[in-house]
């Protein structure tokens, strides 16, 4: 197990180290319960994620989740919804222990290994419309307007003495409200998709993973992609190239406003900043496209 995934455990205190200490045993009983043997994890962060075979040879995925998360229980949801349309499909779930067999994507290529952006935005536009589903009458994914909140959050509670620059994090906040008290109807969007949550699949050409689970306008879920991949993104000299282009792909493939995504995509970027200090990461990286985008017209 990596440490990353050890720490995130024991900072839920002792459940989280009983919960830590209890994986083997939860393995062996739904290895019993779904007639699966489990492998070696993936590489570890918040939940504990690893390949398995059914007993028809077939090739999943167990997820185990620590039982207090609330976000993995709107991902149980969200893919209930989604129902394996342009994402992955759950198979098996036990929402009282927070454990579900999903199917494994194969072969699993990410998306952030293609080398043409252009088309790699393409491609998580068609994603995305092949995701979004009418929100169920009952239904408890979070609204976008309580998302965002921690954009108000750290001007309340850290102003100009916090280290972002709080005209960008301003200027987030009032865009967001803007945008939705402009926005269409909610729908179901995954809330975090971007190039390493989508994969190269053989059921449907590319599939997401991952869900968050969002009750937004279609437009919002353009946001998260705007500065990833990563380790592709820091490395390009003229990045105000590259996110317009994107922007006005998705906006061609998608039918939105150009200039509506883009505030989508610097508001969200910023809340990702916010998130990351939040979080005691560094948010270097999400305030260097928030810059850039600040400075883009359309």
């Amino acid at each position: 197990m990596s440490n990353l995934f050890v720490q995130n455990a024991l900072s839920h205190g002792e459940e989280g180290k009983a919960w830590l200490d209890n994986i083997p045993d939860i393995i062996k009983k739904y290895e019993k319960k779904w007639s699966i043997q489990v492998l070696p994890p993936f590489t570890l962060s918040y939940n504990y994620v690893a390949p398995a075979t059914s007993t028809d040879g077939t090739t999943v995925v167990l997820k185990i989740g620590f039982p207090k998360d609330k976000e993995f229980q709107t991902e149980i949801s969200a893919l209930e919804v989604f129902n394996g349309e342009g994402i992955e499909l759950l198979l098996q779930e036990d929402r009282d222990n927070a454990v579900m067999l999903i199917e494994q994507v194969t072969p699993g290529i990410p998306l952030s290994s293609l080398e043409d952006d252009d088309e790699a935005t393409r491609i998580l536009a068609k994603v995305m419309k092949a995701l979004w589903k009418p929100l169920p009458a009952k239904h408890s994914f979070i609204p976008l307007k309580d998302w965002m909140q921690g954009l108000p959050r750290y001007i309340k509670e850290k102003g100009s003495k916090g280290p972002l620059p709080i005209h960008l994090v301003e200027k987030a906040n009032i865009l967001f409200e803007e945008l939705l008290a402009t926005a269409k109807e909610s729908v179901l969007v995954h809330g975090d998709l971007h190039h390493d949550n989508v994969l190269s699949s053989h059921r449907s050409e590319w599939l997401a993973i991952d869900p968050k689970g969002i009750a937004a306008e279609p437009c919002y879920e353009t946001a998260a992609m705007i500065r990833n991949p990563y380790e592709k993104m820091r490395k390009i000299p003229d990045i105000q190239t590259v996110l317009r282009k994107r922007i006005l792909i998705l906006s061609e493939e998608l039918h939105f406003d150009p200039q509506r995504v883009l505030k989508y995509c610097f508001a969200q970027t910023m809340l990702s900043a916010v998130w990351n200090h939040e979080e005691a990461k560094g948010a270097e990286h999400a305030l260097v496209i928030a810059e850039a985008l600040d400075t883009l017209q359309f």
